[in-house]
């Protein structure tokens, strides 16, 4: 059975809104994955699909892989950095603004 998978690496989103779409398709073939992310109005689903289409190319390039049996094998979503931004408040002050990141992997197999 082969795999190939893609890689995103400190996509600036937190890793909670991106793993709220990347349950949607996980496990599901990548033809409707694909439909799913279309028609999903938010950022993650953008990303998840860029990296879905690399992980297609990768498959179908690098191991040969027939696109008609793909499915989505797995999707992880790690924390990655966060930035650390300043806010300035009242009275001199600052107050801490976190711009979290993600790191996301895609793996593609093919249906036995």
């Amino acid at each position: 059975m082969s795999e190939a998978k893609a890689i995103l690496r400190h996509a600036r989103e937190s890793s909670r809104k991106v793993r709220v779409v990347a349950n949607m398709v996980r496990g599901k073939g990548v033809d409707e994955a694909m439909s799913i992310l279309r028609f999903q109005p938010r950022k993650a689903a953008r990303l998840i699909r860029k990296l879905l289409v690399s992980a297609i190319a990768n498959a179908a390039n690098n191991n040969k892989a027939d696109v008609e049996q793909l499915y989505v094998k797995s999707i992880l979503v790690d924390e990655g950095t966060t930035l650390k931004r300043w806010l300035p408040r009242a009275m001199g002050r600052a107050n801490r603004v976190n711009k979290r990141t993600a790191h996301i992997t895609v793996t593609v197999a093919e249906a036995e």
